[in-house]
């Protein structure tokens, strides 16, 4: 009859040992990486230091405070792939750096346009104001009026699938769309695949609208 024998091994030993297999098992699992990871501290300053020291935007414009409003929207940039996170939140720093000069501007400059539309009696226009571009992406019209993520999670990323393109279209179709602004079309664009450069995935197809 075969005896077993028994080695005597200290509690130090025996957490290291859990320790090691813990970490040699945490090695061979993908652990997604969260919007803060990929909208890095170096990521946002590389775009907010491109605006003159006197900007508006310099002093509003903060990756503190976007991060913060991600808590009203845990799906943003977090529940599709890996690459499908990083091309949302691409896109919309694309689309806010195009808008904002780099988040120079907080208030579109061109403040004539009152930007009310009376037929939209579900949300009416307050006479005494103007609906004129604020924000990231500098919105416009009583109906649109909003948290900027709040649009962005109604009104572009449902298009997600469709391109780069297809969110310009959604954002601004009617103004830079079909021939009319090729110009700020490419100019959004550039924007995104220097964004998907930097968080190290392609830009995909349809970038232009």
């Amino acid at each position: 009859m075969k005896m077993a024998f028994q080695v005597p091994m200290s509690k130090s030993l025996f957490l290291t040992i859990i320790a090691v297999l813990g970490l040699s098992f945490r090695s061979q699992i993908a652990i997604p990486e969260s919007v803060a990871d990929i909208v890095t501290t170096s990521f946002f300053n590389g775009i907010i230091n491109q605006a003159a020291a006197d900007c508006a935007g310099k002093s509003f414009y903060t990756r503190q405070a976007f991060l913060n409003a991600l808590g009203s929207y845990p799906d943003f940039g977090t529940s599709g792939s890996a690459d499908d996170n990083k091309h949302e939140i691409a896109a919309f720093f694309a689309h806010a750096t195009h808008e904002t000069g780099s988040f120079c501007y907080v208030e579109e400059i061109d403040k004539r346009n009152s930007y009310c539309d009376t037929s939209r009696i579900d949300y009416p226009c307050n006479p005494d104001k103007k609906y004129y571009g604020r924000g990231p992406l500098q919105l416009t019209w009583n109906y649109n009026y909003g948290a900027t993520l709040w649009y962005w999670m109604n009104n572009v990323r449902s298009v997600l699938s469709q391109g780069f393109g297809a969110m310009t279209r959604a954002i601004n179709g009617a103004v830079e769309c079909d021939g009319k602004r090729p110009d700020l079309v490419q100019a959004r664009a550039n924007f995104y695949t220097n964004c998907c450069t930097q968080f190290n995935v392609a830009p995909g197809d349809n970038l232009l609208c």
